[in-house]
């Protein structure tokens, strides 16, 4: 009887510490981030309140652990954790319960500062696609019937045209000319679908009311609009603008890049944003290109500009790049043209953070409290995409989106994410 209370007793021992030490490893995962990033010579910090805690790394020369060096073996955690960057690299931590059960491995790395210098200015934005995109089906009688033969082979809107028989295809007017060299015969079509590629076998069909061949396609090969610049590097010429990727207006999805360029551009008009209708800059391009796109990506469009022109900005030398976990809730600003070519600072508040271990967009929540630029604009509004959130003398992210039900707040990323995305372009 003794021994049968005995192991009941053990087991429920065993059962708490079950459940304690996964509340203990859920509270470590719900408080650190896999990797964590830091300046040289700044602090992250870390509140843990987890009892019998410990941590052991594999280097010493890179961060001090709480004004220490980081130790070999496992020694005992004391809250809250001080991360202090001493010399540039990398670190792996381990934390462990009780000295020996492991519950988490992190990285840290120590990074240079970097500096940027911030954008606001408004840019026309003209792209050229790979091949042409497909943008809606046109209908012709063939044989009695309205038909469109490209649909009935199998091509789909959002399709981008890369290849007719073997020949490249790079505007519309291209389609047309190897379409039409066909007579009618049947044309080998290569398609790429969401980044697939994939070969069709369509037949035009003789249109009566166009007099020729047609294949039932509205097919486009460029865009325009207006953006935002969100920053530029001095020391690579890169740029980096707009801060999520661009969609093709008819299709909803992303242009395949071929090439692209920026220009100045003048606001001319304004449309003020109201509760469920997105307002919307109208701008002119001006002079000529001043800079190439050589990217456009779920961060942005990024490329280079050789000649850069400080004046006329705000901020004309370069500010500190805050990492996403130097961002915190609080007052700010953003950069941005409501009028002409004036870069103006207006006031936002910074009202919510998700912290991201990897690049993703919404990473902020900004609120615009500027009365004169909610009175102008009625807050976040189409072509302010890109404009760049100042706070405590960094950049640390851009306005990318509204919220279509409350255009006074929006999503921004993190310029860490926009920062990386363009140190990939340069260094490719």
């Amino acid at each position: 009887m003794k021994i049968g209370w005995f192991k009941y007793i053990v087991l429920v021992i065993i059962a708490v510490l079950i459940i304690w030490m996964g509340l203990t490893d859920w509270q470590l995962q719900a408080s650190t981030l896999e990797n964590i990033r830091i300046y040289q010579g700044q602090s992250h910090y870390v509140n843990l309140q987890i009892p019998f805690l410990y941590v052991r790394g594999d280097r010493r020369d890179v961060i001090l652990f709480n004004g220490n060096p980081l130790p070999r073996r496992s020694s005992r955690v004391n809250a809250p954790i001080s991360l202090e960057g001493q010399n540039l690299g990398e670190v792996s931590l381990e934390f462990l319960l009780f000295g020996w059960i492991p519950l988490r491995r992190i990285t840290v790395n120590v990074l240079p500062e970097i500096r940027l210098i911030p954008g606001g200015h408004s840019i026309g934005i003209k792209l050229r696609s790979q091949g042409v995109h497909v943008v809606g089906y046109y209908y012709f009688s063939v044989d009695g019937k309205n038909l469109s033969p490209a649909r009935e082979a199998g091509v789909k809107i959002g399709d981008s045209i890369l290849e007719i028989n073997g020949e490249i295809v790079n505007s519309a007017p291209d389609a047309a000319r190897l379409l039409e060299k066909r007579e009618g015969r049947s044309a080998e079509l290569l398609i790429n679908r969401r980044g697939k590629r994939i070969k069709l076998t369509l037949r035009p069909s003789y249109s009566a009311q166009d007099s020729g061949y047609r294949i039932g396609l509205y097919l486009r090969d460029s865009a325009a609009g207006v953006g935002t610049l969100t920053f530029y590097n001095p020391h690579t010429k890169c740029y980096g603008a707009l801060g999520h990727i661009i969609l093709d207006s008819d299709t909803n999805q992303p242009i395949n890049l071929s090439d692209g360029s920026i220009v100045k551009a003048k606001i001319i008009d304004i449309k003020a944003a109201q509760k469920g209708q997105p307002g919307e800059k109208t701008g002119v391009f001006i002079d000529g290109a001043f800079g190439s796109i050589a990217k456009n990506s779920s961060c942005g469009i990024f490329g280079k500009i050789d000649h850069f022109q400080k004046s006329g900005a705000p901020y004309a030398e370069p500010l500190p790049m805050a990492l996403s976990s130097q961002v915190e809730t609080g007052p700010a600003e953003i950069l941005t043209v409501i009028e002409g070519e004036t870069i103006g600072s207006f006031a936002v508040e910074i009202e919510k953070l998700a912290y991201q271990a990897n690049p993703a967009g919404k990473g902020i929540v900004v609120r615009v409290v500027d009365e004169r630029l909610l009175q102008k604009t009625g807050g976040i509004i189409q072509g302010m995409s890109g404009s760049p959130i100042i706070q405590n003398g960094r950049i640390v992210g851009a306005v990318t989106h509204v919220f279509i039900n409350d255009p006074t707040r929006g999503y921004g990323i993190f310029i860490e994410w926009m920062y990386q995305e363009s140190e990939i372009f340069a260094n490719n």
